[in-house]
């Protein structure tokens, strides 16, 4: 049944809330968990699913992206036949190549939808992440007769500040969905959508050219909300850990989270294992000097100072009488002798000189840009 399924990922976002963590790429290009990339999970997701098509559309930002993916050979998408498709924005008379929205991202790529030869699509975005597979939540689909499934979760703790594209379900006894708010003030309901969308293909271009005629191109709000009372839309409930990426202080938040054992281990189930690109590096190395607790480093990494509470991505080199609590480091970055980090998110390629001292807070992290020396 899962074989009549074709996946289709927009990441084209554009959350100013993340700051520099999309100046120079996709919120699905955004570094998660030690070493991976927010595009692997989605990715992920769909492949331990079944699904072997799979259509990606880019539009901003997307170099990073393409070269992380490649071919799709980890995913196992380099086939003969479907596979693995990215789908940058060109120009034509109908699409200036720059998308207004999710409507006109969509539109641009009904050439491949049409040509797909599945019956079904899973529509999804970039900045939601979990681990799961999408088995239960077609088969209730199909049960329930529904035109459109939405995933969501319960989420019990709400911060207007992070609010992003926040999705509230309001449903009956048997699931449908009666109503939907986008972005409220004051949220009436703990129903929270996780940007996943189950229709048949047929049912997708419909809505999509029907929005697109009335000069509309917000998925969520002219074709979701107002046609709510239209279709029969269905909600799946997920009860796993889900980590959205809605601003720097969710993406804080939710790397640290992972050094919880309990999330740790919802969101690499080696059930249902996430897929990255992979790098030849050695095993992380920790010298004589090196203390690391309660911490997560990845390879390639040398500690030969102290590291508690953070996440280390590939290569990170932390010297002697170096002390790091409380940050997230990325890819290849240094820091120096007696430098002192607390609550930082350092991207790929930073380097702090020797005996600096940079420290925020749990609520407000200092983000480093990308190759800056500090």
């Amino acid at each position: 049944m899962i074989n009549n399924v074709f996946g289709l990922i927009y990441t084209g976002e554009a959350n100013a809330q993340l700051r520099e963590l999309t100046f120079s790429r996709s919120v699905a290009a955004v570094p998660f968990g030690g070493r991976y990339r927010a595009i692997d999970f989605l990715l992920s997701d769909m492949v331990n699913t079944g699904i072997s098509n799979v259509g990606l559309i880019a539009q901003r930002n997307y170099h990073s992206l393409m070269d992380h993916l490649g071919s799709g050979k980890e995913w196992d998408l380099h086939r003969k036949r479907d596979g693995l498709f990215i789908l940058p924005p060109f120009v034509t008379k109908d699409n200036i190549g720059v998308y207004r929205g999710t409507i006109d991202a969509i539109r641009s790529v009904l050439g491949y939808v049409r040509r797909s030869t599945q019956k079904y699509v899973l529509l999804t975005g970039s900045h939601t992440l979990y681990n799961t597979t999408y088995d239960a939540m077609l088969r209730q689909h199909i049960e329930t007769g529904a035109e459109l499934t939405i995933m969501y979760s319960v989420e019990h703790e709400f911060n207007r500040e992070d609010q992003y594209d926040d999705l509230r379900l309001t449903m009956d006894e048997n699931g449908r969905i009666t109503d939907l708010s986008l972005n409220p003030y004051f949220p009436t309901t703990n129903f929270r959508g996780c940007d996943a969308y189950i229709m048949e293909k047929e049912r997708l271009e419909y809505l999509v050219e029907e929005a697109a005629s009335h000069g509309e191109f917000d998925f969520m709000r002219d074709v979701l909300i107002k046609n709510v009372n239209k279709c029969r839309m269905y909600g799946w409930r997920y009860d796993g850990y889900v980590a959205r990426l809605d601003s720097v202080n969710t993406f804080y938040n939710h790397n640290m989270a992972l050094l919880d054992q309990k999330v740790r281990a919802d969101m690499f189930n080696p059930m249902h294992p996430i897929y990255t690109k992979v790098k030849d590096e050695v095993p992380a190395k920790y010298t004589d000097s090196g203390k690391i607790k309660n911490s997560m480093a990845a390879d390639g990494c040398i500690i030969e100072g102290e590291v508690e509470n953070s996440i280390l991505f590939r290569g990170v080199h932390v010297c002697k009488g170096a002390i790091v609590r409380n940050s997230i480091i990325m890819q290849a970055c240094y820091i120096g002798e007696n430098s002192h980090l607390s609550n930082v998110v350092m991207d790929k390629g930073v380097s702090v000189l020797s005996g600096r001292t940079i420290s925020g807070y749990a609520t407000y992290p200092v983000i480093l840009r990308k190759g800056s020396t500090v």
